[in-house]
């Protein structure tokens, strides 16, 4: 799975993800591209849930 198919599915829109908060958004990336997304999951649990109130992808 790629990181970007991943924040699809977390509801993140990735564009605008990139583009905010690029140090984070190739830390997360690279970090993902090192674990399992459910272990990536776990690990950023709460972090996620505020990337998703700041970016969320719209339907």
């Amino acid at each position: 799975m790629e990181f970007e198919e991943y924040l699809k599915q977390k509801k993140i829109n990735a564009d605008h993800f990139k583009k905010n908060d690029p140090a984070r958004f190739e830390e997360w990336q690279a970090l993902f591209t090192t674990m399992h997304p459910e272990s990536f999951t776990a690990q950023k649990k709460f972090l996620i849930n505020d990337i998703r109130r700041r970016y969320l992808l719209s339907e």
